[in-house]
């Protein structure tokens, strides 16, 4: 066992880990921080999805030791606040993109992975970002519907804090 440093949603957890513990064992048991899920533990169906330098990846498969200098980014942190939801988790839920939420995690955290890097993205654009992650409970449709209609909330919020400034 060894001291690592995670910087996680802004806070730094200093655990003690083996060399070969996962990201996402790291982040549930180390951390406390349950909301990201282990599905296939093989790195395909991205339940497990956490961002890293805000790109998303796969944390079953990196080595929490990997992570040690990087922020990182799990749905626990998404919202500013725990009452109020983010943009992203709002139009999920408004355009129905989530059903049992298993999956849930690792498709808000690549979904606002993409906002932040491609504001207006075409729905071929979000197909190719969101493949990684598998829901077996939704149609993909509404996750294309929902990233879209995150996209619009978050332009929406921007014009409301361009007006107030």
């Amino acid at each position: 066992m060894k001291p690592v440093k995670l910087e996680v949603n802004g806070i730094v957890h200093e655990v003690f880990l083996e060399d070969r513990t996962s990201l996402a064992d790291a982040l549930r048991d180390d951390c406390g921080l349950t909301g990201t899920r282990l599905g296939c533990e093989h790195g395909v169906c991205g339940a497990c999805t956490v961002l890293v330098n805000n790109r998303p990846e796969r944390s079953c498969l990196v080595l929490a030791t990997q992570a040690e200098g990087d922020t990182i980014g799990t749905i626990e942190g998404l919202a500013a606040s725990p009452t109020v939801l983010a943009p992203v988790q709002q139009a999920f839920r408004q355009a129905h993109g989530l059903q049992c939420g298993f999956c849930t995690s690792g498709m808000l955290l690549t979904a606002q992975s993409l906002l932040d890097h491609d504001p207006d993205p075409s729905p071929a654009v979000i197909r190719d970002w969101m493949h990684g992650n598998l829901c077996r409970c939704t149609g993909f449709d509404q996750i294309i519907e929902s990233v879209q209609l995150a996209a619009t909330l978050i332009k929406q919020d921007q014009a409301r804090e361009e007006e107030l400034s």
